[in-house]
């Protein structure tokens, strides 16, 4: 049986899963000012398991306040809800790249999109802290 999400080891297994990273925006943890969430991939609102390693990614503050308990959002080019980004089922890198300075994420699929759109992954502190993270050589994170 799985162990809850709060216990401690629980929670050093999602940050190594997640390479200390916000599975979403790819923030690293050592440079973020509030600690990163357990974030529900499927709410368990939405029947989203509460304690499955399967379920459970690691989340800035930022992404997991804009993801709260949604599974879709709008397509920003097709105006078509899709699915968002699950980090469990699918790689980040099939569905999203970095603009040419490395400050943004732009989404190349439907599902890369919404996700940019509705978890605002290109927020003001967000692309400042990659500007002075690519300047000192800590950004981007390398992709799998």
């Amino acid at each position: 049986m799985p162990e809850p999400t709060g216990t401690a080891r629980a929670k050093d297994d999602l940050r190594r899963r997640a390479r200390g990273l916000c599975e979403y925006c790819r923030t690293p943890e050592r440079f973020a000012t509030h600690l990163f969430s357990t974030e529900h991939v499927v709410p368990v609102s939405a029947g989203g398991s509460p304690d499955d390693p399967e379920n459970l990614a690691l989340a800035c503050q930022g992404c997991n306040n804009h993801k709260y308990t949604k599974i879709r959002g709008v397509d920003p080019v097709t105006g078509v809800p899709a699915p968002l980004f699950h980090p469990r089922s699918q790689r980040w890198r099939d569905h999203f790249v970095w603009s040419a300075d490395f400050t943004e994420i732009l989404g190349v699929t439907p599902t890369g999109r919404a996700s940019v759109a509705t978890l605002r992954l290109n927020r003001e502190g967000l692309v400042n802290l990659r500007r002075a993270l690519y300047r000192e050589g800590a950004h981007p994170p390398h992709e799998d």
